[in-house]
């Protein structure tokens, strides 16, 4: 199937055609069809199959069409796209802003972390998409400058994101203020029970497209992994990335301080890395971002937080620096690799303390991954010591009644003054110690004056 037969305008086709892109994926394939007929959508397919654009090309026509019918009216906000992080937020609209350059839709994109004048400012001049998080929306609506009330198509992206982050109430606000009548989009890579319930509450009639199994891998990323010590990790990323066929490598830290740790280390061995966390500004994530994709930094060292929030396309290497505690997660950091029909690899490295991460995570994608055993730093074997039991307290006597305390303290104060009083009337005299013998009286030294007298004598 082709672009082309998905009845979609032409200036649509014009920007796809200019992407490169020929073949629609899956998701793209099924979800078009079904959002250009104007019906609810709940969409559950892994991250990097092409969730965005499946819905992104139906409401840019549905906007062009309105655009065209309505000309020389105001523009108005119809259109809300809520995303969980900051990096997703952007990327989003980058990718309305490229599918839509024939068109003449306007796209916003709004997030905390920066200050907010700039996006007040061309929230008045108007905008056709508004992406946004949760917690910067709200805000402006709670300061008047953003109203929802003609928005007419929603979409909810990575809802099992907002989900663990914490968002979960502030998209139910959100939610509380759209409009009744819309066209409402949900898309997820995974459907716990309480996505299901949301997506029961706020959808009418859904279509459902499912096109992958849930938290499974794309198939064009070789996954592989190395057992090493931890203190031997930082010597093999850098004995790996001095590989010059790892073009680029995305590698994920657990903590914020192990992230700025990993990029300082590869800058002394002269690798350029840059790192992004939830601790840099929103300036400094930007521009670290930046320059991963602009190829300045070969590196780009981050935390979860940009696993579902960095897209590119040709990205070569995903490392998985610390396997993460959640095996979902797995799936969400090595799906930035192997986009948009490119092949990809993952690696992962795995001390002893994170085997049993490595086991959730091979049996939730129902695949054993590779072991790599030839490298410079293999992990030791050895077996760990099993705890010694804690020593057994002997058990405590029963405590007395109090009363039974009381007598039992009185009776050892009466025995204790009782010998105090025969101390005090006692007739007892201690006899006087014996003097000590003096000792002898050491003869006088003999003085310069005897000495000569003697002398003399002789």
């Amino acid at each position: 199937m082709k672009f082309s037969e998905l009845n979609l305008i032409k200036p649509l086709l014009q920007a796809i055609d200019r992407e490169g892109y020929e073949t629609p994926s899956p998701i793209q394939a099924e979800s078009i069809p079904i959002l250009l007929q104007g019906r609810d959508l709940l969409g559950c397919a892994q991250t990097g199959t092409g969730k965005t654009a499946a819905f992104a090309l139906p409401i840019l026509q549905e906007l062009y069409k309105r655009r065209n019918a309505e000309k020389g009216t105001r523009r108005v906000m119809q259109t809300l796209v809520l995303t969980p992080t900051r990096e997703l937020a952007a990327q989003v609209a980058e990718s309305f802003e490229t599918y839509g350059r024939y068109t003449g839709i306007k796209t916003s994109v709004i997030f905390g972390g920066v200050g907010q004048e700039p996006q007040v400012a061309e929230l008045r001049r108007g905008v056709d998409v508004l992406v946004a998080t949760p917690g910067r929306l709200l805000d402006l609506i709670s300061q008047g400058l953003c109203y929802l009330d003609d928005i007419n198509m929603f979409v909810l992206d990575e809802a099992d994101r907002m989900l663990d982050m914490g968002f979960i109430h502030d998209v139910k606000r959100v939610i509380a203020l759209l409009p009744k009548r819309r066209q409402t989009l949900l898309f997820s890579a995974t459907m716990p029970k309480e996505i299901a319930e949301l997506a029961k509450s706020i959808l009418i009639n859904p279509a459902t497209v499912s096109v992958t199994p849930v938290s499974s891998t794309v198939d064009s990323i070789d996954q592989c992994v190395y057992f090493v010590d931890k203190l031997n990790k930082i010597k093999l990323l850098i004995h790996l990335l001095k590989d010059k066929r790892i073009e680029s490598a995305l590698v994920f830290a657990r903590t914020k301080h192990g992230a700025d740790r990993i990029g300082k280390m590869l800058a002394r061995e002269c690798i350029q890395a840059g790192a992004i966390h939830g601790d840099k500004s929103q300036g400094a994530r930007t521009k670290a971002l930046a320059n991963f994709k602009d190829g300045v930094t070969r590196v780009l060292v981050a935390t979860d937080i940009a696993a579902r929030g960095i897209d590119i396309n040709q990205l070569s290497h995903v490392i998985n620096y610390d396997l993460p505690n959640e095996p979902e997660t797995y799936v969400h950091r090595i799906g930035r690799t192997g986009r948009a029909g490119f092949s990809g690899e993952a690696i992962s490295f795995c001390n002893f303390d994170e085997k049993p991460y490595l086991a959730d995570i091979q049996k939730l994608i129902r695949k054993e991954i590779p072991v790599i055993e030839e490298h410079p730093y293999p992990m030791e074997i050895f077996e760990a010591t099993v705890p010694q039991p804690r020593p057994v307290r002997p058990p405590r006597e029963p405590r007395l009644p109090k009363a039974e305390r009381i007598a039992a303290e009185a009776a050892r104060q009466a025995a204790r003054n009782a010998r105090n009083a025969r101390a005090a009337h006692s007739t007892y005299t201690p006899v006087p110690p014996e003097p000590k013998a003096e000792k002898p009286s050491k003869p006088a030294p003999k003085t310069e004056k005897s000495v000569v007298r003697k002398y003399r004598s002789r």
